[in-house]
């Protein structure tokens, strides 16, 4: 005689996990992300703009720099390519989810791990910890090439210099809230074209002509825009004068961004995938 089991969906199976791990839900994001080829793309790019333009810009400028044709201090070009390399870290925050819209594979997404809240948590480390050590990687790589032509000049800058440690960090740190602000507008718009678009707009277009504005609020207006805020953290010496000060205007980007990443969380639970 057979007997019959009905099987308990509570039941603990033996080697059956019931609920993905967050460590899991970690380690399957990291293989999304390497799977997608534009990672390694965008990553490149990143690292050639960025390390490449700031050398460039150093050798070609090097003898207007010591002469101070310019009008700033040798420190200012360190990470002259950070304006080339953000562009990159938009781009990739934006594809690390839009590009699952696009293929169908959020659908998979959020039926093997029903905590979107997760998901999103799993993306956000991923991205933001790849383009903090890519971004940490490639100012160190810039400022060896650009400060070799300034040493030729007689104008090199030592780390030890003010500034100098604090923006090859920061230039990690700005392009890793740049790629989780990128996925926050991705996720609220899931659409590659689009999401990229604004992200650039806001943080190069709006943040440019924003300075233009009269008057304090104008002045402060600019100031407050996200590009504007972090980017001066990844700048031994800011171009900008009346910008917010390094950690200051970081506080305000992260603070920005971190809004950004809650209004489209919620989105996330309410929409459907």
């Amino acid at each position: 005689m057979i007997e019959t089991v009905a099987l308990d969906p509570n039941r603990n199976v033996p080697g059956v996990r019931q609920h993905a791990r967050f460590a899991d839900t970690v380690h399957a994001e990291w293989i999304k992300f390497w799977t997608v080829r534009s990672t390694r793309w965008s990553l490149a790019l990143l690292f050639l703009l960025g390390a490449g333009m700031t050398s460039l810009i150093c050798w070609t400028a090097a003898d207007a720099i010591a002469d101070g044709e310019t009008g700033e201090a040798p420190a200012s070009f360190l990470t002259w390519g950070l304006t080339f390399s953000q562009l990159a870290a938009l781009a990739l925050g934006t594809l690390a989810i839009t590009s699952e819209y696009g293929s169908g594979m959020i659908r998979a997404t959020v039926a093997a791990v029903p905590r979107r809240g997760s998901v999103l948590l799993a993306k956000g480390l991923v991205v933001g910890g790849v383009l903090f050590v890519a971004g940490v990687v490639t100012a160190v790589a810039g400022y060896l090439g650009g400060n070799a032509a300034l040493d030729r000049q007689g104008v090199g800058v030592a780390l030890s210099d003010d500034g100098v440690l604090r923006a090859l960090l920061g230039n990690g740190l700005y392009l890793a809230g740049l790629g989780l602000f990128a996925l926050g507008l991705g996720l609220l718009i899931r659409h590659t074209a689009a999401a990229i678009t604004i992200g650039m707009a806001l943080v190069l277009v709006v943040g440019n002509l924003a300075y233009v504005l009269p008057g304090t609020w104008g002045e402060w207006t600019a100031k407050l825009l996200p590009g504007n805020a972090g980017g001066t953290v990844a700048q031994a010496i800011p171009f900008e004068g009346r910008a917010l000060s390094p950690w200051t205007g970081f506080a305000v980007f992260a603070a920005e961004t971190l809004v950004l990443l809650g209004v489209a969380y919620v989105t996330f639970r309410r929409r459907d995938a």
